[in-house]
């Protein structure tokens, strides 16, 4: 297993990932890794994706808070926080749902993949940047390309992690479950006096 660790191996296996989405998810899975390193591992991608962020916001222009406006909400701990979180109620969901629908997955091995999924995307913040800096109108193309690959990708996941065999029973649930978890986050944020502004 530590031959992944290095650079390398984990671009390859994201591009591997992204070109056979099932497979690299099943690649993930079999590594079995132990619950001490999925925490430091998502901690890692939740603290990366953040400081991408800050950049990618500073270079495009925009408040580093992001959309969110109100006390707390240009925050970095406070945002950092919430991504956790949402993060971790998705591992839930994926789980949970799925199982009731018949699959098997645990929630040690959702969260590795949403793990990997975070990781996948820190590659895609990468391109947005050298692409923002290049090509700038590229950039928004890159966005609404990574938003389809992301579904297409946490479909494929989830079917993996609980043996699903119909993508389009998935999408479904994973549709349902996305917006379960979104009115919750827009409630939660609600509570903290954080709302959404003009970008």
């Amino acid at each position: 297993m530590t031959h992944i660790i290095s650079l390398g191996p984990l671009l390859r296996m994201a591009r591997d990932t992204v070109a056979n989405p099932r497979e690299g998810a099943e690649t993930v899975l079999a590594l079995g890794l132990p619950r001490q390193a999925l925490w430091l591992a998502f901690a890692l991608v939740i603290v990366l994706s953040m400081l991408l962020g800050d950049i990618l916001y500073l270079l495009a222009g925009l408040p580093q808070g992001g959309p969110l406006t109100g006390p707390m909400g240009a925050s970095p701990v406070v945002m950092g926080a919430l991504q956790a979180g949402f993060l971790y109620l998705m591992a839930h969901a994926i789980t949970h749902i799925g199982r009731l629908f018949g699959g098997t997955g645990r929630f040690e091995e959702a969260l590795a993949l949403i793990i990997w999924l975070q990781f996948i995307f820190l590659c895609v913040q990468v391109v947005q940047l050298i692409a923002l800096v290049a090509l700038p109108p590229v950039a928004g193309l890159i966005t609404i390309l990574a938003l389809g690959l992301f579904l297409w990708l946490l479909v494929n996941f989830i079917a993996a992690l609980h043996g699903f065999t119909s993508l389009g029973m998935v999408a479904v649930m994973t549709i349902l479950s996305a917006f379960a978890l979104l009115f919750a986050l827009s409630l939660l944020l609600t509570l903290l006096g954080i709302t959404f502004g003009t970008v």
